[in-house]
């Protein structure tokens, strides 16, 4: 059996936190959370996720900074880093993007649409799932 996927969450909503994990570990993902960007930078190297959802709008740091310096060190560069964010005008999408996000998507999401985008650059969760032995 492979390993699960790694998904960082960086989000300081906690009812966004709590429906995104959710989500994300019904599907198979194993989901490890930063409150912060600060902390979720900290984390990258050990939890080695294969995505990252980024808040924008978070306290201290904000998002686009922290996908800057992620985007700036070739460690950690080719992480898709994905923008979960409320700020939806063209300016600050386009912002995002120009700091490095892989893609972006505006609060309030449905929790299918991040599922979704996540397996965009993910794959499922599981490729093995529903091919057990029988039963």
């Amino acid at each position: 059996m492979s390993e699960p996927i790694r998904i960082l969450l960086v989000e300081d909503n906690p009812d966004n936190h709590e429906i995104f994990r959710t989500i994300l570990e019904h599907f198979g993902f194993e989901v490890h959370h930063a409150w912060t960007a600060e902390e979720g930078l900290e984390m990258v190297s050990g939890v080695a996720p294969r995505v990252i959802l980024m808040d924008i709008g978070l306290p201290g740091m904000d998002g686009v900074s922290a996908t800057r310096i992620l985007k700036s060190d070739p460690a950690t560069a080719g992480i898709p880093v994905l923008a979960i964010t409320a700020h939806a005008l063209t300016e600050d999408r386009n912002r995002a993007l120009e700091a490095g996000f892989d893609a972006y998507l505006t609060k309030p999401i449905e929790p299918k649409e991040v599922v979704a985008a996540v397996m965009r650059w993910t794959g499922p969760a599981q490729p093995d799932a529903g091919q057990g032995s029988g039963g």
